[in-house]
């Protein structure tokens, strides 16, 4: 055989030029295509033209340049079958020892939005993810690289020559190009079968689907030391969601820290475009505090009340950009994650004084909401053997003034704006969820109970532990009440006003105790279970 030779057609050209001068130097011979050639060749480096690989001009403007049996069968003939061999012998061709191709940038071209059809068609890469599947195919003969990350191992490689850890390299190598044309794909797929969201709920994918996922970060552990995990982000487009929150600061995110920042954009995003800055302290995924207020500091001193001993160790988020003042009261607690949309130079010198607190904001142009799911409305969650999809559930901002009032007296003026907030804010709970609330603030939680009634009386004993006068609080209820003894328990504890969904076959009893105790009560028709 006579030397070998590299096809290389990149589109990301990083390390290029020095891949092929080191492939060069060591006697490979260099077939590329188009804006690739042209750039090696301006790096003055001597490349061969796949046409005159070929023997064919590419044609339809570059859409056919490599698909050609010059190239796939120098690329897939097995060098310990004989018979190959003398078949591309027989045909004047030469087998292709190394392919380095990364793709169109598709995903690029479709993540702003502002792009035609056509123009989206252009960048769906066919001879690029062909190649790179025919040398991966015949990895124990070929090189197949699609990262510019591997052009440095690849060379010390051939330079060990023959040896288990170079066939070992080709195997991994081969493995990362099927998981990256499956990503691209999956990209394409997205793109092309994009539901149009009718009203608050996108249409979920029919038949197969796919989802591209794209490694973030390996994990020291996951929920516990003994298991081992990893974060992977959205690979169809730019980050989005936590994946866009840059860290300024503190150790490495841990997956229960992620899982906490994901349910503190939760809390938060009902409040996020309001006229009130918010704040939302949460433990183990749920809220122990969240308040609204006049400024960041008034929201998170409101927030605390509600239950400081929870609060150590948790995971803050607010609404608005946080100032001296309020990383000072910060310090005073064991913290383990803030997230801001901003942070004054005072107030991030302040928090950086804490080791291990993890400092996040988002990065430029991603907003600090629950947005960023792994599918554009849809949420996704792994279940044993499958996954689950489901519209995610739009905010609930505030309970509608025209929601229908099934008790004999309607909320006062004062009602009405607890019983939004206590709305807005239990949609965030861990269901059963039930939640006091009086002056834009929890003053009691009850969350995660298998009984209605044991989360009403759990509100009312923490709300009275940080010495809250329940009297005169309003409740709201993710679901409807499925008998009365909830509201047998709020009332005698002094709640005067109900936010609940109501449809319960026992709506009329629980109307009945609501109209005995003198309750307000509202009947938003939406439940809010987060399970």
């Amino acid at each position: 055989m006579g030397m070998p030779t590299a096809l290389v057609s990149v589109s990301d050209k990083t390390g290029i030029e020095e891949f092929c001068a080191g492939l060069i130097a060591r006697g490979w011979e260099i077939a590329s295509t188009g804006g690739t050639m042209r750039a090696l060749r301006a790096a003055g480096l001597e490349v061969r033209s796949v046409s005159d690989l070929t023997g064919h001009p590419e044609m339809l403007g570059g859409r056919v340049k490599t698909l050609h049996p010059r190239v796939h069968g120098g690329i897939l003939a097995r060098r310990e079958v004989p018979d190959d061999l003398d078949q591309l012998a027989a045909h004047g061709m030469a087998p292709i020892d190394l392919v380095a191709v990364n793709l169109y940038p598709f995903r690029e071209t479709v993540a702003g939005g502002d792009v035609t059809l056509r123009e989206a068609l252009e960048q769906i890469d066919i001879g690029g993810p062909t190649m790179l599947r025919a040398s991966a195919k015949n990895h124990p003969s070929v090189w197949s690289v699609c990262d510019p990350a591997d052009y440095g191992r690849v060379l010390e490689a051939i330079d060990a020559g023959d040896v288990p850890e170079a066939a070992e390299l080709r195997r991994e190598l081969a493995a990362r190009v099927f998981g990256h044309t499956a990503a691209y794909d999956a990209a394409i797929t997205r793109y092309l079968t994009q539901a149009d969201v009718k009203g608050d709920s996108p249409d979920l994918p029919a038949g197969e689907t796919v989802v591209p996922l794209v490694s973030v970060q390996a994990l020291r552990y996951g929920e516990n030391p003994d298991q081992q995990a990893a974060f992977f982000r959205d690979g169809s487009g730019a980050p989005r969601g936590i994946p866009a929150l840059a860290q300024l600061h503190g150790r490495e995110l841990s997956f229960n820290n992620i899982l906490d920042v994901d349910g503190a954009l939760t809390a938060i995003a009902p409040f996020v475009s309001g006229e009130r800055a918010a704040c939302a302290i949460l433990k183990h995924s749920t809220p122990c505090g969240l308040a609204v207020g006049a400024s960041p500091l008034e929201a998170y001193e409101k927030a605390l009340a509600c239950d400081p001993v929870s609060a150590f160790g948790s995971v803050i988020a607010f609404t608005d950009s946080l100032t001296e003042a309020v990383a000072e009261a910060l310090s005073r607690n064991f913290v383990e994650c803030v997230v801001a949309p901003g942070y004054s130079e005072d107030a991030l010198d302040l928090l950086r004084a804490k080791k291990n607190i993890r400092i996040l904001k988002p990065e430029a142009g991603a907003a600090l909401d629950a947005s960023g799911h792994l599918r554009d409305g849809i949420e996704v969650r792994g279940v044993r053997g499958g996954v689950l999809m489901q519209a995610a559930p739009r905010p609930a901002r505030e309970v509608d003034r025209e929601a229908h009032v099934p008790t004999a007296r309607a909320p006062s003026e004062a009602e009405w704006d607890d019983l939004s907030f206590a709305w807005s804010a239990v949609q965030s709970v861990k269901s059963n969820a039930i939640l006091l609330a009086r002056d834009g603030a929890t003053i009691g939680i009850g969350a995660g109970q298998m009984s209605r009634v044991d989360s009403v009386e759990i509100s009312i004993r923490k709300a009275r532990a940080q010495g809250f006068d329940v009297a005169g609080a309003v409740l709201g209820s993710d679901a409807f009440f499925p008998f009365r003894d909830g509201i047998d328990a709020a009332a005698a504890a002094g709640v005067t006003a109900i936010a609940q969904p109501g449809g319960s076959k026992r709506d009329a009893e629980v109307i009945e105790a609501a109209n005995e105790h003198g309750m307000a009560m509202v009947f938003t028709g939406r439940r809010l279970f987060r399970h």
